[in-house]
């Protein structure tokens, strides 16, 4: 098999393996996460709905000035800290962390503890 198409399906698995058991609600929206090699992206996702609730990403017009570059650490931790502000702007105070196929560390890891230092619980 392709080295290529073989890295894509063990990545597909693993996404599955941790969405399985988390599912958003209106009460508490998935907090999923999306990292590219230049940016960070988090959404509140409610998917009984099939809405988003809030995002945030390092590619918005508001976080580009502050941060040139989006594929740093200080760029996630703000990303975590604006989406914590968005969601306590709408009554959103509880979340089902989703990092993906990520795992939790760097990047990730920044991002998810800023939005619990801005008022998010998970």
């Amino acid at each position: 098999m392709n080295p290529q198409k073989l890295k894509q399906m063990r990545r597909l698995r693993r996404r599955r393996h941790v969405r399985r058991k988390i599912v958003g609600t209106v009460e508490r929206p998935r907090l999923s996460v999306f990292r590219s090699s230049k940016h960070i992206y988090a959404q509140l996702i409610d998917d009984l709905n099939g809405r988003t609730l809030a995002a945030a990403s390092s590619n918005s017009p508001a976080l580009r000035k502050e941060v040139p570059y989006g594929g740093n650490v200080k760029a996630a931790q703000l990303v975590g800290q604006r989406l914590a502000e968005i969601a306590k702007e709408r009554g959103i105070t509880k979340a089902a962390f989703d990092r993906g196929h990520y795992r939790y560390h760097g990047r990730v890891k920044a991002l998810a503890e800023a939005a619990r230092a801005g008022g998010l619980q998970f």
